[in-house]
């Protein structure tokens, strides 16, 4: 059983962009866009892209796990929908081949701890899916 609603997995199996945040070493929080999938095998969602070992969000969140993701858009003629999950980070060694030709395989997997998402479902929600304690990663890579 997913910790995503249906109406959020469908969400996101129809959404390629999303945003992620992490935090450096000096606390300074850093956002970017990037291309990710929902990935059922382990109910996470993969980060992947070129060359992204080389990027400042896989030094952050090998540093700092906490993450956090956000996939959002606007419905006309105005219709907010957002997933924003908050996550422990593990960078893999293997795993974005999936994601398209010429993509890099390491990805950023994300375990998602809590998440808050509005106009996808009836109501607003915002539930913590897993007990942040014991689901903290420690820093290291998973080969």
């Amino acid at each position: 059983m997913s910790v995503f609603t249906n109406n959020e997995l469908d969400y996101l199996n129809n959404q390629r962009l999303g945003r992620l945040a992490t935090v450096d070493d000096e606390g300074d929080p850093h956002v970017v866009p990037v291309g990710f999938r929902y990935n059922p095998e382990t109910d996470t969602i993969d980060v992947g892209g070129h060359d992204i070992i080389k990027t400042r969000k896989w030094r952050d969140a090998g540093r700092h796990p906490r993450v956090a993701f956000v996939v959002d858009d606007v419905l006309p003629p105005w219709q907010p929908r957002s997933i924003e999950i908050l996550a422990d980070a593990k960078l893999m060694e293997s795993g974005g081949e999936g994601f398209a030709r010429g993509l890099d395989p390491q990805v950023i997997r994300l375990h998602p701890v809590k998440i808050i998402a509005w106009g996808i479902d009836e109501k607003r929600q915002s539930r913590k899916v897993k007990n942040a304690e014991v689901n903290t990663i420690q820093n290291h890579v998973i080969v």
